[in-house]
């Protein structure tokens, strides 16, 4: 069943396009579930949770959370989300950029100019304070961009990370709902036993990270972690034969992985300072 990640964007009718293309095609919005998952996950208030996500959190939310988990525990049940055989709609929370290379998963930028969004916002709102509400929107959209150039390195406007950007000001929710669709049911999309091992790939590589973290052995090492058919491969420096062990033992009670490589180097601290 296909995957489609859509960016949300304050105005944008991001949401409308969601709810209709996940409503033609029978499958699940995921939003709020992550949410939900996270929270539980972390122990944490969804709000709390929320605005950590959207880059909103105050000093003090950022200082009472783990937000390197966080990151990592979000990227795992999106993926995860996008994994299940149903199929879904993933909207928001990093999915476009976390899931763009993956063969078979259509990834879409819903938009509008910046007065455009405004005016509708304050239809929704039902308010005639432009200047609050513009101030809402530009706050959005300066911590979204924040926490994709962090987590990702990129700018999340740049049309070249999608495979299809819709402007809404210009074309309706319909046709986008439309264009969309056109794109799921294309052969270049079609979901094949190849994108499906490496969506596979994509998800155990998070799940190892994830139990990497959740592991009091494991929780404070930095390394790459690499997965291709199952076998985990870890590489960095540093670390002693002990550590690396651990790093095994964790990554092997992760099911779906088949085998371990270790790739780690060690450092002659003598040979360095000498």
């Amino acid at each position: 069943m296909p995957v489609i990640a859509i960016t949300r964007e304050m105005g944008s009718l991001g949401k409308d396009v969601a709810r209709g293309v996940a409503d033609a095609l029978g499958i699940p919005v995921i939003y709020h579930e992550i949410i939900d998952q996270l929270a539980d996950r972390m122990r944490l208030r969804k709000s709390h949770v929320m605005r950590l996500l959207d880059g909103r959190a105050g000093f003090l939310e950022r200082m009472t959370a783990d937000q390197t988990s966080l990151s990592i525990f979000a990227s795992e049940e999106i993926v995860n989300a996008a994994l299940q055989g149903n199929g879904a709609v993933i909207r928001g929370w990093g999915a476009t950029q976390l899931l763009r290379d993956m063969p078979s998963v259509v990834c879409v930028r819903v938009c509008a100019p910046f007065e455009v969004r405004l005016q509708r916002m304050m239809a929704r709102l039902g308010t005639n304070d432009a200047q609050s509400v513009a101030e809402e929107i530009s706050d959005n959209d300066e911590a979204h961009g924040a926490i994709m150039r962090r987590h990702f390195s990129v700018n999340y406007t740049d049309p070249e990370l999608y495979d299809l950007v819709l402007n809404t000001q210009r074309i309706s929710v319909s046709e986008c709902i439309d264009q969309v669709l056109r794109l799921v049911r294309s052969a270049q999309f079609a979901e094949t036993e190849a994108a499906r091992e490496r969506l596979k790939d994509l998800a155990l590589h998070w799940q190892v990270r994830a139990a990497l973290r959740r592991s009091p052995r494991t929780r404070d090492m930095r390394v790459t972690v690499k997965v291709e058919q199952g076998r985990v491969s870890f590489d960095g420096a540093g670390y002693g034969a002990d550590e690396r062990a651990a790093l095994r033992e964790v990554a092997t009670t992760v099911p779906g992985v088949r085998a371990t490589e270790d790739l780690m180097r060690t450092i002659n601290l003598r040979a360095r300072f000498a």
